[in-house]
């Protein structure tokens, strides 16, 4: 940004500029983060770890979970900082339209050499008259000391400047500005830790799906080695047994591979020591969503989207911004003064004052001025442009997130459809097979199958929870209606 010129408002000149530089900077690393949210640099990735970890098991429901992210999430903490630093800044900024009053007290000895300023001592003497009885002070004389004891109350206060009113606009304004980003990281710290903990979720469901299974695979190879050993089916069929029963063993081992780093992944965005051990307490949720059109929920999302207020109050800022620069045109009206009383050993006390009024009228400076205003101009345009293309990526969010949820909506449906298929399948082929009309090859296939389906079924209702919330992200209104969006 350009400074403004000679003359200007100490806010103008260090906070201001700041103030739009440093919110322009976290705008971008927040799109930044949300374009690419495995980035290593995401903050949001990371949390401020509040206990270490200890013996016991903790219980997290997913409101839990959300609640630590809330309070420990780095990224989140980093907005709130910044908040706090442009409400400083907004303070700063009232300030210059208050007076500033200042009391200022000294006391001190002062020796003169009054020969060396050419007072000779027949001229001291001459000095008699002014002093009570025609008797000079004790001490006064070519090498003199006094004592002086002062205080002075000092006003000061700007009555009027075009550039402090418009700058203390824009300070407001990225006040809040500053504001809606935190909202908006709140949003994504709901959302981050949400999918994190839906995802923890299902690969629990792997989990408890794979112990099955191996149960059952388990059962299956100890029927078809006591049949071995009785001499009633052929060795082939037990190896097959053996085989399924430890490729299913590894089916687990990995499932709860991936469950205990998605345990870490969780406990690392919000706050709680990797070595700590959870249990997650609620079950994958699932509940159909009512329909809403996509004008509907634009509409929600135009007044609810922090991102979108938040380009709305820079708009307001960067016009204040230029409104700051053309004030700089106006003549600027101060008033400053002090009153004290100083006290000289031997004379006595005198009060003194002084009052002022100072009118700062620019005379030129015209190519400065039309140089910072076409730049602040520039600025505006391009948030301008922004706001138009951010109303077409809300619309774009809203209809894809649409999409995604009815797609998966159908996708569960298929998938549990595909599981009871299965599940039936294999009950016939188990009945077969102890009935001795076939061999355990197809039994194999059938327990492969369920496997498949059911761990097709977790994924689907993780990926449709994701997409609900996804939906709620790009409706704004995430961190206020999560619970209502995942049917909870």
């Amino acid at each position: 940004m350009a400074v403004i010129g000679a003359g200007r408002s100490h806010f103008l000149t260090a906070v201001l500029p700041a103030v739009l530089l440093g919110f322009c900077g976290l705008q971008t690393a927040l799109h930044a983060q949300a374009g690419n949210p495995s980035s290593l640099s995401n903050p949001f990735y990371g949390s401020v770890t509040l206990k270490p970890a200890t013996d016991e098991v903790l219980h997290l429901s997913l409101d839990d979970a959300i609640r630590r992210g809330l309070d420990t999430n780095l990224g989140l903490k980093e907005a709130e900082n910044n908040e706090k630093y442009v409400r400083g800044e907004e303070r700063e900024a009232v300030q210059e339209f208050l007076p500033t009053i200042t009391l200022q007290a000294d006391t001190g000895v002062h020796q003169f050499n009054l020969a060396a300023f050419g007072f000779s001592p027949g001229i001291i003497d001459q000095f008699k008259v002014f002093f009570p009885g025609g008797k000079l002070p004790p001490g006064l004389s070519e090498i003199t000391e006094i004592t002086m004891t002062e205080a002075q109350l000092h006003y000061k206060q700007t009555l009027f400047s075009g550039p402090v009113i418009a700058g203390w606009k824009a300070a407001v304004a990225a006040e809040k500005s500053y504001y809606f980003a935190k909202m908006s990281a709140r949003g994504e710290v709901v959302q981050q830790v949400a999918t994190a903990y839906l995802h923890a979720i299902a690969a629990s469901s792997e989990v408890d799906n794979a112990k099955a299974l191996e149960a059952a695979d388990r059962l299956a190879f100890d029927q078809a080695h006591a049949a071995h050993e009785a001499g009633t089916v052929a060795n082939l069929d037990e190896l097959r047994a053996r085989v399924q029963l430890q490729a299913q063993q590894q089916a687990r081992i990995a499932a709860q591979n991936d469950l205990d780093k998605d345990l870490i992944l969780l406990k690392r965005e919000i706050g709680i020591d990797p070595g700590q051990n959870i249990a997650l307490t609620d079950p994958a949720p699932y509940s159909e969503l009512a329909g809403q059109t996509p004008e509907e929920v634009r509409a929600i999302a135009y007044k609810n989207r922090q991102d979108y207020q938040n380009l709305q109050n820079q708009v307001v800022e960067l016009r204040a911004v230029r409104n700051a620069y053309r004030g700089q045109r106006l003549p600027t009206l101060t008033v400053s003064g002090y009153w004290g009383v100083s006290d000289v050993t031997g004379v006595g006390a005198n009060g003194d004052f002084m009052a002022q009024g100072t009118l700062s009228v620019p005379l030129f400076r015209e190519a400065r001025l039309r140089g910072d205003i076409e730049s602040a101009q520039a600025q505006l345009d391009a948030v301008n442009v922004q706001i138009e293309d951010l109303r077409e990526h809300i619309d774009q969010q809203v209809r894809s997130a649409l999409l995604d949820v009815t797609a998966n909506t159908r996708l569960v449906d298929v998938a549990r459809s595909n599981v009871e298929l299965a599940k039936r399948a294999l009950s016939d082929e188990t009945d077969r097979v102890n009935a001795g009309v076939d061999d355990n090859l197809p039994l194999v296939d059938a327990q492969a199958t369920l496997a498949a389906a059911e761990s097709n079924l977790v994924e689907s209702l993780y990926q449709f929870n994701v997409s609900k919330l996804a939906l709620a992200r790009a409706a704004g209104v995430i961190e206020l209606q999560y619970r209502v969006y995942l049917g909870r």
